[in-house]
């Protein structure tokens, strides 16, 4: 039974400041769910965001920030439009590590020189001088993060590199002024080790609001204004402002302001911010507009149908967010490991020190460094950061490339698809009937026959009907007003043009209307062997031939198929038409596998059968008709969504109509589980190594920092790797 105090879950992002590390999220994370009324909790070090579901009745806001604080972190709600807010906290952040940097850097250097090669009766003092204020200064922060943590019973990364760099600091300081043992001192370590890690913090948080680009740039694709008009008059307001109904003016090469509906006016819109698509579309009245697009060379007046957090936009910002706080299911394993993590290495280090002065005799300042090392060295920023950084970078780019996954369990997923079973209309097919053949009898001209037929169908609303009226009108054949019309569910109309009965349908009325359609046998056979709908025409009893229809197949279905079938993914078509359409269109893209005259509620019962014959299956459909299927599937994907996100059915919207983005979507998918695992092994191989050098003493402190840093930057710098990621990959 579901719990009832979970029923009505809302979720609520917080901003989180103070993480350094695997551990940091970790704490986070448990301190989270710890709160009754918390279903879930998910943090990212990438973006410094939580992400928790929670039951409003018995978990508020304040009581989640306040779980966070207790846990020795800060946090606040993440507002719906931070822009601003984070680029200058990143701004400050990366300012604040570039003047710590050189004050390191600087002071270190001068240290090291000092220290190694000069002789002076105060170089021992200045040593302490020049040291204590890198170790005030440049160690601040660690310092702080780690007395934080530890006040709260926990261990992060800073405090290993707090324990490492005051260790060395501090047996100086005692070798200095009490122990008599001045050629014996460690500043240089000490300095050394807070400045290379602060490079290294320096160049991770740059990398970091790298990652988090995405999301930026299409929070400031929001117009910060809309003409509206209210009373007869146009009024500029705050695009905040705009409500559901109003009437919204946008003159050419501005932004549109909010989702609706051309009243008036025709131009071309540039919809690749949202889309990916970069050919702009003809909107004229009637046709839907979405936020955050250019409108190009006319004017239009809309009316605002959703607005604020409503749009399009907004909710595709929801979903990349919910993406990249979430977590891939490989990152349990560096979960796992980070959870223990910083107290084992700890154990490590005095146990280091332990052998070096009890068991092997050496002198205490070697067993000091032995064991700073080993502090320093040990790197849970790099498991922290190698499957996040990863998973961030892909949703972003996904999002700029109009593929928006669900979250990181999708995109991982994805990744061990082998089979991708495509629904025909919509998605391999444009979805609309289109005239492909005009077949008339002998003597009948082709104009004639479409113009007839024309007549009678531009008084019905059946798709086949449109198909016609819309060919003749291309064409400019003139239409007359048909009489009597009546249409005839399931098989035509029938109507009298210029005095003379018409009869337009299937064979069958034709036969029922006394008219002989056996001359046109061969042509209607001819016709669905090429995977169109034939329809008949008659007039006063006499056969004037049979007009083709059929959905047009997409540019790209064929070049998609071959990309699946290149990535060793077998593909397969499953249709509520009938077999002869649904052949000719597998033959067209290269699908052999078919399966035709499939009903909407048994395809999801195909899918299934597929899945336990071993296959791991992706559904495309249009995530409303194929919902159950796309349910059904490993990994369900609405294509062409457009405006309309529908992640509710699929796990995975294509903002486009175009299927090639199939493809693109598992390329990408493999492209970061391969990141990742890089990552991964990266990250394990260099503290199975690492730490083990230090201890043995082949890895002095200064390069132990130095190591230390270069493993996080590696991580994030190969994870940015997927920003130059390209829908040809």
């Amino acid at each position: 039974m579901a719990n009832p105090g979970l029923i009505m879950a809302e979720r609520l992002t917080l901003a989180v400041r103070g993480m350094s590390c695997a551990s940091c999220v970790g704490r986070v994370e448990r301190a989270l769910r710890d709160v009754d009324g918390v279903a879930d909790a998910t943090v990212s070090l990438p973006t410094e965001t939580a992400s928790i579901e929670y039951a409003p009745a018995r978990a508020t806001p304040e009581s989640l920030i306040a779980a966070i604080e207790a846990a020795g972190y800060e946090a606040a709600v993440a507002g719906a439009d931070r822009t601003d807010a984070e680029t200058a906290e990143r701004q400050r952040e990366v300012r604040a590590h570039l003047y710590r940097l050189v004050c390191g850097t600087v002071l270190g250097a001068a240290i090291m020189t000092i220290q190694m090669w000069t002789a002076f009766a105060d170089r021992g003092a200045v040593l302490f001088g020049l040291a204590s204020v890198v170790v005030a200064y440049v160690g601040a922060p660690f310092l702080a993060n780690a007395y934080r943590a530890l006040r709260h019973g926990s261990a992060n990364m800073d405090v290993l590199i707090s324990m490492g760099a005051l260790s060395a600091y501090l047996y100086s300081t005692w070798a200095l002024f009490a122990g008599g043992t001045e050629p014996e001192l460690h500043f240089d370590a000490a300095a050394m080790i807070l400045a290379l890690i602060t490079i290294g913090r320096f160049l991770e948080a740059r990398a970091k609001a790298r990652t988090t680009g995405a999301i930026r740039k299409l929070m400031q694709l929001r117009p910060a204004t809309a003409l509206v008009v209210r009373n007869g008059d146009e009024q500029e307001i705050p695009a905040d402002e705009v409500q559901a109904g109003d009437t919204v003016v946008v003159r050419p090469g501005e932004k549109i302001p909010v989702d609706g509906i051309v009243l008036s006016g025709h131009s071309a819109v540039d919809e690749s911010m949202i889309t990916g698509e970069s050919v702009p579309v003809e909107k004229g009245p009637e046709d839907e507009v979405t936020g955050a697009t250019v409108n190009g060379h006319g004017a239009l007046t809309i009316r605002a149908t959703r607005v604020g957090e409503d749009t399009a936009l907004a909710e595709i910002i929801r979903v990349l967010e919910r993406a990249q706080a979430s977590k891939a299911p490989v990152q349990r394993i560096a979960d796992r490991v980070a959870a223990v993590f910083v107290p084992v290495i700890i154990g490590v280090a005095a146990l280091t020190f332990a052998f070096w002065l009890l068991v092997s005799g050496a002198a205490l300042d070697t067993a000091v460094a032995r064991a700073v090392a080993v502090l320093v060295i040990a790197c849970p920023c790099a498991l922290g950061l190698a499957t996040p950084t990863a998973v961030v970078t892909a949703a972003g780019r996904g999002a700029e490339l109009g593929i928006l996954f669900k979250d990181a369990m999708i995109l991982e997923r994805v990744y061990h698809i082998n089979k991708v079973v495509l629904d025909k209309t919509g998605t391999l097919t444009t979805g609309v009937a289109h005239v492909t053949e005009l077949v008339p009898a002998a003597g009948v001209s082709k104009e004639r026959l479409l113009g007839i037929a024309a007549s009678v169908e531009r008084r019905s609303e059946h798709p086949l009907a449109q198909a016609i009226v819309a060919a003749a009108r291309q064409r400019g054949i003139d239409t007359e007003e048909p009489k009597g019309f009546e249409a005839l569910p399931g098989a035509g109309a029938v109507a009298t043009v210029a005095g003379e009965q018409v009869v337009v349908g299937t064979p069958r009325l034709l036969a029922e209307q006394g008219v002989d359609w056996e001359p046109l046998a061969d042509s209607l056979e001819a016709l669905q062997r090429g995977g169109a709908t034939a329809v008949c025409v008659a007039q006063s009893g006499m056969a004037l031939g049979a007009i083709g229809i059929a959905d047009t197949l997409r540019p790209t279905a064929k070049q998609a198929v071959e990309r699946l079938k290149a990535a060793g993914i077998a593909s397969a078509i499953i249709s509520g038409d009938n077999a002869a359409r649904v052949a000719a269109v597998g033959s067209a893209v290269g699908i052999e596998e078919q399966h035709a005259e499939v009903r909407p509620a048994d395809k999801a019962a195909r899918v299934r059968q597929l899945q336990s014959e071993g296959a791991v299956v992706a559904m495309v459909g249009d995530g409303i008709n194929d919902a159950p299927a796309l349910a059904q599937a490993d990994v369900g994907i609405a294509i062409g969504t457009g405006a309309d996100v529908a992640l509710e059915a699929a796990d995975v919207a294509l903002m486009r109509s175009d299927p090639q983005d199939v493809a693109t979507a598992i390329s990408l998918s493999r492209r970061a589980m391969r990141i990742i695992k890089q990552n991964l092994f990266w990250a394990f191989f260099y503290n199975c190594l690492g730490v083990p050098l230090a201890a043995a003493g082949v890895i002095p402190p200064t390069f132990a920092a130095a190591a230390m840093a270069l493993s996080s930057i590696s991580v994030v710098g190969n994870s940015l790797r997927l920003r130059r990621f390209s829908a040809e990959a």
